[in-house]
């Protein structure tokens, strides 16, 4: 027999047993996977020997890993829908807006809106039949046979990049597809989703671990929708829409000109930003720029106040971070101790001062600038500045896009640009890569190079950095007049080496290896770009991996 705490009950069990066995059948089909030590397994997971002693904690969509296991199993329903009724006709998931995944035929002249009630009343059978979905465990060989039979070319050609010998695929019936991920064990656990048609393929909403597991309404978000799209075509013309693309020109020697090109896009982006600003420097006298964690602002301002000086436009920065209040007023203002301040909160800031001084110095005035001295946790005098007509203020932070941070600038004095990675980068058609994880990686990174912090210290402080992201930055993200795209096609094939150092140091016993092994499991596939003397030294890719001629 084997002894397991099984959430929080102390149980015998004999080897050969599923954890799903365990669990009462009327609450199956609210869970979605489990937690067996400190590893994430399927419900499925058969319990041996080595698990005596063990843990195993059920987890619902309150869990993050579990979110994303209960989103992969509703694109694989959706992936057998259409291949059921449409078998010909190769599909690619994407993320899109408001937190959603996009669903697009690849065939242009596919007509999607007339397949759109189709397919959902084939995925609506498929959740009600309840069929078991079965891992099954084949040889490299025989997983592409599997994969040929039902059209998946570029699941055959991703195989090649796989250091095992053997593929872990899911059947469902006849039914068979690989998303690089666990699966819900039936698919009757599938009960809140939504299935919308939306130009020019359908959207699929799913419950949000971070939302107490609801779907988030729906929000027509322009400005991101429109830069996604911008992302995809581009991304379809440089031929990079999937990991195989990206390794393909490394195989080719095309390893310069890939990384140029990619950087070339940026170049593009910044020198549209000057345009636009050089067009309006009689009305903009404020550039404020924000953006989520590691997307590269830092290098981002530098060039472009570079790209501003090279048209005669020369910017003043003023550091938000000079703005903070004490820790002392910040208690005071929160009504909290120490140890529960929300340092992210816009209250932190001295908003008034902030507002009085950009006013003063857009009107002509000489200004005193504070500068918060950090050693002593207060605010000193810093450099008396005035400047002239044409001349803009930039600033950036987390709160640069809120209205209420420039309230007494006007809105057609405002440039306000957004900076994010928004890479339509996808491991084959069905498994998207999600930006979030591109700018973790970049994170564990930059923390281990310049920080002395470990992968394991940035994948725990990970969900509150993301926390204050949806509280402070995406909701304003809409108020952009540009979106710059953060993202370099290449990066994962440079930032692979130094994140796979850190990232194996993280034991199979911490609590951090659930998200260490799924990173390991994306950065597995991407070929090494070795030589990192090719990229740029003003590259945004350089505060990340250093030698940054900004010295960020």
């Amino acid at each position: 027999m084997i002894r397991v705490n099984f959430n929080g009950q102390q149980l015998s069990v004999k080897p050969g047993t599923r954890v799903l066995d365990l669990v009462d059948p009327k609450d199956r089909k609210h869970l979605v996977v489990c937690q067996v030590g400190s590893q994430i397994k399927e419900l499925n997971y058969v319990l041996s020997e080595r698990n005596d002693g063990k843990s195993i904690k059920l987890l619902t969509l309150s869990n993050a890993e579990a979110g994303r296991v209960y989103s992969a199993s509703l694109r694989y329903i959706v992936a057998m829908a259409f291949y059921n009724i449409y078998p010909d006709v190769p599909i690619r998931f994407s993320y899109n807006i408001s937190r959603s995944i996009s669903c697009q035929s690849l065939i242009r002249s596919f007509n999607m809106s007339r397949a759109v009630e189709e397919i959902s009343k084939e995925v609506e059978r498929i959740i009600r039949a309840d069929l078991p979905i079965e891992r099954v465990t084949v040889p490299v060989e025989e997983a592409a046979k599997i994969y040929q039979k039902f059209h998946l070319d570029d699941k055959i050609e991703i195989l090649k990049y796989r250091p095992e010998k053997t593929v872990h695929l899911y059947k469902c019936g006849e039914y068979y597809n690989y998303l690089h991920t666990y699966m819900v064990p039936s698919t009757g656990c599938i009960h809140n989703y939504t299935i919308t048609p939306y130009s020019p393929g359908i959207i699929i909403q799913y419950p949000r671990h971070d939302l107490d597991a609801t779907i988030p309404e729906f929000e027509e978000e322009a400005t991101y929708c429109k830069t996604l799209q911008r992302a995809y075509n581009w991304a379809e013309k440089a031929h990079v829409q999937t990991v195989c693309d990206i390794n393909r020109k490394i195989e080719r020697g095309e390893t310069l000109e890939f990384v140029q090109m990619c950087e070339a896009y940026h170049n593009r982006q910044l020198a549209e930003l000057g345009d636009l600003i050089e067009n309006e420097i009689e009305n903009v006298r404020l550039v404020a720029i924000a953006g989520p964690s590691s997307s590269g602002k830092t290098t981002f301002c530098n060039r472009l106040k570079i790209e501003l000086i090279s048209r005669g436009i020369d910017p003043v920065t003023i550091s938000m971070d000079d703005y903070y209040f004490e820790k002392d007023k910040i208690r005071e203002i929160q009504g909290k101790p120490a140890g529960k301040l929300d340092l992210e909160h816009i209250n932190c800031l001295d908003i008034d001062r902030f507002n009085k001084d950009l006013f003063d110095l857009i009107n002509g005035e000489e200004v005193t600038l504070p500068r918060f001295d950090f050693k002593s946790d207060r605010r000193v005098e810093g450099k008396t500045i005035r400047i002239g007509q044409n001349v803009p203020i930039m600033i950036e932070g987390i709160h640069a896009l809120n209205e209420k941070l420039t309230r007494s600038i006007p809105k057609h004095q405002k440039f306000r640009i957004y900076i994010a990675p928004h890479a339509q980068l996808n491991i084959d058609n069905h498994s998207p890569l999600s930006v979030t994880t591109t700018r973790l990686i970049r994170r564990i990174v930059r923390d281990m190079q310049f920080r002395n912090c470990p992968a394991a210290s940035t994948i725990d402080m990970w969900q509150s950095v993301r926390n204050g992201e949806f509280r402070w930055i995406y909701p304003n993200q809409e108020n952009a007049d540009y979106v710059f795209n953060s993202s370099l096609g290449y990066e994962m094939c440079v930032l692979k080496k130094l994140a796979m150092e850190a990232l194996t140091k993280i034991s199979a016993s911490d609590p951090q290896y659930l998200v260490a092994n799924r990173l390991i499991k994306t950065l597995k596939y991407f070929h090494v770009i070795e030589d990192d003397s090719i990229i740029p030294c003003n590259s945004l890719l350089r505060e990340f991996i250093g030698g940054s001629c900004f010295n960020v």
